[in-house]
């Protein structure tokens, strides 16, 4: 009974038809089943998971959950930086060592901003993935950042430290852009949301360590020199060195294998990780047609096409994909985070709490309150979908904004101490709001909406964005925070609003589709309506084909 079940199952999906139509510019239709080489598949990828859906809980599907989990470790580095910065800048021992001031000024705002140089920097060389491949270019980012690690910790004066983090920036962005960009390519589109965007959360993870580490080394060796400094700074070299070891043991991505000729080295990877071993499975033809399709008619790239920015702005799908990519890069960094996380202890002093060790804890707390909600979160995004989750948590930060806003006027004007408690637990509120809605798609969504042969490229763009808004940030922050204080979150309300408004009107739901059937969705006239209405349809596809298994099962 079972094998008539599933054969019905099967019958039912071959029916299945979501239009993989849409107009090109001269009016003719786009056909994603015209694909020389392979047999013709008519199913999408929402439909076959409706009837023919993989075990994620199969072997395949768990080696590629431990593969990602190493390449998490890449995440790691961008947080330890940022909370190390922040913790260790609260170090007496840190900043009479380096001579800097402790409430910041200029140096203290370039010593932070020099990682944003480096990783505008390193964003120039992340086409060189579509070169040599995303393995390597991670190896050579994880082991770029062992080398700055090195340079920064055995720092003596404060050039040398901030060449140091010049170095360690720089290669940390190599590693840090091809990892999710590697993430995206090797995952399931069912998935994508949760396996990818699980990546980004482990910017928490390494928070976590950072301020802990500076909290024991305070706690324990403040009275023996440097040390309670030096040696937290030793330790971020520990997650890149692990994955410099292994990553070249990993597959590489079954889309960079297509585009260089290795269709059988993609299928296999397509077989392994994403139906269990089964070279069978709709699945398995469906994902090869459409990769398939994304570079039929072409030639492999040469260094000129390698060098040539066109392929970002060459169509008006191109540009539409760049806009967005661009707009979350942007997002990501100047909504407010980046002023808290590497700030926080700066802006407890603002309400009152001067004391070290509390400021060291309440780092170590918002990291880990961040970690959580952002693994939830990740998850969240391919169940609610990234337009509905990016919309709500904007509008959650932009109202937290304006209770922080409102606290700590309060406690600056009037000596509140009530408002400067209320304006502590909305910054731990927007921490959590922020870690649930964007820390997972930070830069997964960036790398969804653009084409294969953009995505190299895109993601330097998407790097060289947050690098810009990132700098502002940090650089002017302190100036700023000491310059109009609260009014500083006040303009990011605004700003967390208009936000809301671009996202609303332009921003393309990306949930459950393979990348190559986004192609189709950014072809429209208006790729955001045609998102949501492709969205919609598949719902009702998949709730009646869910009706439609149990009416045959009962039959059978």
């Amino acid at each position: 009974m079972a094998d008539q079940v599933r054969n019905m199952q099967a019958s039912k999906a071959s029916n299945i038809r979501l239009s993989h139509d849409s107009m090109d510019k001269q009016g003719q239709h786009i056909h994603l089943n015209d694909v020389d080489g392979i047999e013709p598949s008519p199913e999408t990828y929402a439909a076959i998971m409706a009837t023919n859906k993989p075990n994620p809980r199969g072997p395949g599907y768990i080696q590629l959950y431990l593969l990602a989990g190493m390449v998490f470790l890449c995440s790691t580095m961008n947080g330890f930086d940022s909370s190390l910065m922040s913790s260790i800048n609260a170090l007496p021992n840190y900043t009479r060592y380096f001579g800097l001031p402790v409430k910041g000024n200029a140096s203290t705002g370039i010593v932070f901003a020099i990682f944003q140089v480096g990783q505008m920097c390193g964003a120039l060389f992340v086409w060189m993935t579509d070169w040599y491949g995303r393995t390597w270019h991670i190896f050579f980012g994880c082991l770029g950042v062992c080398i700055g690690t090195i340079i920064t910790a055995l720092s003596t004066n404060l050039p040398m430290f901030i060449g140091g983090r010049f170095l360690l920036s720089f290669f940390a962005t190599c590693a840090h852009t091809a990892a999710p960009l590697y993430l995206v390519e090797i995952s399931p589109a069912a998935y994508r949301g949760t396996i990818a965007g699980a990546y980004n959360t482990f910017y928490n993870v390494g928070s976590i360590l950072a301020t802990s580490s500076v909290y024991a080394c305070h706690l324990h060796l403040a009275d023996r020199g440097d040390l309670d400094w030096r040696i937290p700074l030793w330790l971020q070299m520990v997650c890149p060195g692990v994955v410099c070891l292994i990553i070249k043991f990993f597959p590489e991505s079954p889309r960079y294998l297509i585009a260089n000729d290795r269709h059988e080295k993609a299928r296999d990877i397509i077989t392994r990780y994403h139906t269990n071993g089964d070279p069978d499975h709709p699945l398995v033809t469906l994902q090869m047609k459409e990769m398939l399709g994304t570079v039929q008619g072409t030639s492999k790239a040469t260094w000129k096409d390698l060098l040539d920015l066109r392929v970002l702005v060459e169509t008006r799908s191109s540009r539409y994909r760049l806009m967005l990519n661009v707009a979350f890069s942007w997002f990501g960094q100047f909504s407010g985070n980046n002023i808290i996380s590497y700030y926080l202890p700066t802006m407890l002093d603002g309400i009152g709490i001067t004391d070290t060790n509390t400021k060291l804890i309440l780092n170590i707390i918002y990291s880990v309150i961040g970690w959580v909600f952002s693994v939830c979160g990740a998850r969240l995004h391919d169940i609610v979908g990234r337009r509905k989750m990016l919309l709500g948590s904007t509008l959650g930060m932009t109202i937290c904004l304006a209770l922080v806003a409102a606290g700590a006027a309060g406690k600056v004007e009037y000596d509140n101490s009530a408002a400067a408690t209320m304006s502590i637990v909305f910054i731990f509120l927007f921490g959590a709001i922020f870690a649930t809605g964007y820390t997972p798609m930070q830069p997964i969504y960036p790398a969804e909406v653009v084409s294969n042969k953009m995505r190299a490229k895109a993601m330097g763009t998407f790097k060289l964005t947050a690098g810009a808004a990132g700098f502002l940030n940090t650089f002017v922050g302190p100036i700023a925070l000491s310059s109009i204080g609260y009014w500083f979150y006040v303009f990011f309300v605004f700003w967390d609003s208009f936000e809301m408004a671009f996202m609303y009107f332009f921003f393309v739901e990306t949930k459950g589709m393979t990348l190559e059937e986004l192609d189709v969705i950014f072809e429209a006239e208006n790729p955001r309506k045609a998102s949501v209405e492709a969205k919609n349809m598949q719902r009702r596809i998949i709730k009646e084909e869910r009706v439609n298994v149990i009416e045959d099962v009962q039959i059978a």
